[in-house]
């Protein structure tokens, strides 16, 4: 088992930043990891995704140069930087860890509880 732990999240104002972090505890952290956010009363979405040796990143199409993803795997930790925040950005976002330290499929073994996000006008 690999336990996820989302931290970072808070109130912020339109325009402005937070980095998040996802702490990973348990079965190796040699995992690709990814990030989604859940807005009230819609679908869960992707936003971004990193292999274990942090060398692939992949973005939402809409996101991308607002959010940076990176890990630091001497911590067991990956992150999700967040620059000009819009208020479409609220959420609960959520890390995920993949089965292998990369893997195109989309899908996750491992999710945490969450982190709400949330950006005012």
């Amino acid at each position: 088992q690999v336990q996820l732990v989302e931290s970072g999240g808070g109130l912020v104002q339109a325009g402005g930043s937070l980095r998040l972090s996802c702490a990973a505890s348990g079965r190796t952290f040699r995992r690709g990891v990814g990030w989604f956010r859940q807005a009230p009363e819609k679908e869960r979405e992707f936003v971004a995704a990193i292999s274990w040796s942090g060398g692939i990143t992949v973005y939402a199409d809409s996101l991308k140069g607002r959010f940076t993803i990176s890990r630091d795997n001497a911590k067991n930790t990956a992150y999700l930087q967040m620059n000009s925040l819009k208020p479409e950005d609220t959420g609960v976002y959520y890390c995920a860890a993949q089965a292998t330290a990369w893997s195109t499929s989309n899908e996750y073994d491992y999710w945490g509880q969450g982190t709400q996000v949330t950006v005012s006008s």
